[in-house]
């Protein structure tokens, strides 16, 4: 059975559709016609019956008439014979031969059947029959569509006094007559016959309707499903923005389902494009790391190489190589301490310790410490907070070492006899921390990936050149963990201002962007 069973649901569906309105169709095929030809019967029988009872009154009147019945000399319908036979007179009224007779006449126009009339001596002694009347409906011309229904029948009984018999005992017998119609032409066989056929024709163009219908709402249903398969398979070939077209027209149940899936196929690709930016950066940030690294490890490497040559022999050469040594060692020291940090943020496992404190606390701590290094510069440092306290919600120590690293920037950019200036200044949504220099600028093209990670410009100056390139990665990630944001302006030349923004309401984000 299974090699009959179409596999696809459109085939499926609509042989399913079509099955059903076949059954249907069947059923009534089979059961209206019955039902149509038990009313025809009823409706002939009816028919029949009347006829008969019109045929019984005519008879009445034309015996009434013929043999005088109600004169002074009425006729016998019956003789005085042994056996009792029917008269003469009674059979020449009724039959008229050779010329059609009067019952001849009341088939041909009136009954239209098989006529069979019978005579008996009294009710009360329908048996022996006195005589009878067959007229045969073969003798009757049929009307065009008409045929012999072998299934209809109809009898009536009436009597007729005989009063030519009172002359003998002085009361006129009744005289039972039996009327049966049987056998008649009717139009039954050929209204069923065409009823059948129109039904047959109707069911025939009702079933190929339904096929088509059932094909359409067959199409329309798996037409969703099929762009689904494809979106799907699209997905799975890695094209991940594939959608599947929402439409209010169809079912809400294959809308809400076309839907869920974009929605899956959104949050799939988000995924995967976090997935993917998420390994080149660390295919960038491990390229980066191994370029920061190559350079102090080959400068120790010669360092060694020249001292294991003779040059330890020589103080002051040696001398020289120790504290270039030192100076190597204190940058890798200081490029782990930051890529630790780093790591620690952009992986999430740094918790914000949230506090509603002063923020002016938090730049005066900053400056505090940074003074001693403003004055080996000559830098002049200065401080532009507000009379009132600044409270909002923040990590005081992670927006200590925000402060620490553009300020340590900003001196380290800035000639002697510069300034840079820290300000404070609320707004209604939150807080701004400022930082401003005096210093040597950006230029314009490299502002864009100041915040990239080991980026220490193009033209990078001595200055520049020996920082590792990640205090504004890590500034930016601390500031986005607390929902806020980070800018830079800056004039070659003139100098630098950066901008923080750090919102009332603290959002808490991962490095990733996903909200916490």
């Amino acid at each position: 059975m299974r090699r009959f069973i179409p596999r696809t649901l459109r085939a499926r569906l609509t042989l399913a559709f079509a099955a059903v309105v076949a059954i249907a169709l069947s059923f009534v095929l089979i059961s209206l016609p019955r039902l149509l030809d038990d009313y025809f019967v009823q409706q002939e029988e009816k028919n029949l019956a009347s006829r008969a009872q019109t045929m019984s009154v005519l008879i009445q009147i034309q015996l009434r008439e013929q043999l005088g019945l109600a004169s002074a000399d009425p006729q016998p319908v019956l003789t005085p014979s042994t056996p009792v036979r029917v008269s003469a007179r009674t059979t020449a009224a009724l039959e008229a031969p050779p010329e059609p007779g009067f019952l001849v006449n009341l088939t041909r126009y009136v009954a239209q059947a098989d006529v069979l009339l019978t005579i008996s001596e009294s009710p009360a002694q329908p048996l022996p029959v006195a005589g009878s009347f067959d007229v045969p409906v073969t003798a009757v011309e049929p009307e065009p569509g008409q045929a012999r229904d072998p299934i209809i029948a109809s009898t009536s009984t009436f009597t007729v006094a005989d009063p030519w018999w009172s002359q003998y005992d002085g009361t006129a017998p009744e005289r039972l007559f039996t009327l049966r119609l049987s056998q008649p032409y009717t139009y039954r066989l050929q209204t069923l016959g065409n009823l059948v056929g129109v039904l047959i024709i109707a069911a025939s163009a009702a079933l190929l309707v339904a096929v088509i219908v059932s094909a359409v709402i067959a199409d329309r249903l798996t037409v969703p499903i099929r762009r689904l398969t494809r979106a799907s398979r699209a997905l799975a070939e890695g094209d991940f923005t594939s959608r599947v077209e929402e439409r209010d027209d169809g079912a809400p149940e294959i809308a809400e389902l076309a839907h869920a899936f974009n929605r899956m196929a959104e949050r799939l690709e988000e995924s995967v494009t976090f997935i993917r930016r998420d390994r080149d950066r660390s295919r960038d940030f491990l390229a980066d790391v191994s370029h920061e690294l190559r350079t102090p490890i080959a400068a120790l490497r010669t360092f060694n190489e020249l001292l294991q040559e003779g040059a330890v022999d020589d103080v002051g050469t040696r001398d020289e190589f120790l504290a270039s040594s030192q100076q190597q060692i204190e940058r890798l020291d200081w490029l782990s301490t930051n890529l630790l940090e780093l790591s620690k943020l952009d992986s999430g496992l740094v918790a914000l310790d949230l506090r509603p404190d002063d923020l002016r606390a938090v730049v005066e701590s900053s400056l505090a410490q940074a003074e001693p290094a403003a004055q080996r510069k000559r830098v002049e440092l200065a401080a532009d907070l507000p009379g009132a306290p600044v409270r909002q919600r923040h990590d005081p120590q992670r927006i200590g070492q925000v402060l620490t690293n553009l300020v340590g920037n900003a001196l380290k950019f800035t000639p002697a006899g510069g300034t840079v200036t820290v300000r404070l200044e609320p707004v209604a949504d939150g807080a701004l921390l400022v930082v401003a220099d005096t210093g040597v600028g950006i230029d314009a093209d490299e502002l864009p990936h100041v915040f990239d990670r080991f980026y220490r410009g193009t033209l990078s100056n001595e200055e520049r050149g020996a920082g590792s390139g990640l205090g504004l990665s890590i500034v930016r990630s601390v500031v986005e963990m607390h929902g806020g944001t980070v800018s830079i302006d800056s004039t070659l030349g003139e100098g630098t201002r950066v901008t923080v923004h750090l919102p009332r309401q603290v959002t808490v984000s991962s490095p990733a962007g996903d909200q916490a």
